[in-house]
């Protein structure tokens, strides 16, 4: 136990040396102002390269199977919803402003949607036609997904595997850890270093839609009744301690807490249209 400790302690070493900490949003009036330890050798720019071009080839194959839907109500629906929401991401970070941002409406029955890196959204329909989305409740969702792109958490994703990777080549030699004693550390380095951020993450990306969601005139209420309707659409759903995700009961409490801070932007942005 006392080896895989260690190599824990390496991984988290190696990967504070190879990394910078950077802030790649302000905080806004939620307030995320966590640092970020990005590996060095992956740029914004590379990454966000790399996947413009997954997400060519993701609609390529939607398109092959007649799934991307660009024509459609409900398509027309969700770009509109979005091209609002992106008109607020330069609050958060400048630059995004001269992103290529994209959103894509595919026609499956999954509950799902994602926004990589660099602005590139992908919208599934099985969200809006099962749970019967509200506008208001459209936009938590791509103000969410948008999140996890200003603050870059691929990147950052990206960094924590490389440096773990870079831990484990250095440090399984060193250590001398036999099979059984590496793939014990893999879980080790796993749930003391990737899953606690990744649920940070998580809420980072709660709190930043929440925000960007009001600031486009979208009533920050409905991200609660958003994940109410997704915690009664999810069954045999992880214990939040082994998940990516907050429990919907943690994550409407911290959204609740947060819609008081945000509610000007809202009523301001009512009141201006």
């Amino acid at each position: 136990m006392k080896s895989v400790l260690t190599l824990s302690t390496l991984a988290a070493a190696v990967l504070l040396s190879a990394c910078q900490a950077v802030n790649t949003t302000s905080g806004g009036a939620v307030g995320v102002e966590r640092k970020q330890y990005m590996f060095g050798m992956l740029s914004t720019a590379e990454v966000n390269q790399m996947y413009a071009q997954s997400y060519q080839q993701t609609l390529s194959e939607a398109s092959s199977k007649g799934v991307l839907d660009a024509s459609s109500a409900n398509a027309k629906r969700l770009k509109t919803i979005t091209d609002r929401l992106i008109k607020q991401a330069p609050v958060f970070r400048p630059d995004a402003a001269q992103w290529q941002w994209e959103v894509n409406l595919i026609d499956s029955p999954e509950l799902n949607a994602n926004c990589g890196p660099g602005g590139k959204i992908i919208f599934y329909s099985g969200l809006m036609t099962k749970l019967k989305l509200t506008d208001d409740e459209i936009a938590a969702i791509v103000g969410h997904e948008m999140a996890h792109a200003l603050r870059e958490h691929g990147r950052e994703a990206m960094s924590k595997a490389y440096g773990v990777a870079m831990a484990k080549q250095g440090a399984g030699a060193l250590l001398g850890l036999g099979e059984s004693g590496m793939a014990m550390a893999d879980t080790v380095v796993q749930y003391s270093l990737t899953l606690p951020n990744s649920r940070g993450n998580e809420n980072e990306a709660d709190l930043i839609g929440l925000e960007l969601a009001a600031r486009a005139g979208y009533n920050p209420n409905a991200a609660v009744t958003l994940w109410q309707k997704m915690a009664s659409a999810s069954e045999g759903a992880p214990p939040e301690f082994m998940s990516t995700h907050p429990s919907s009961t943690s994550r409407i409490a911290s959204l609740q807490a947060a819609i008081p801070k945000v509610m000007p932007f809202y009523e301001q942005a009512r009141s201006s249209r």
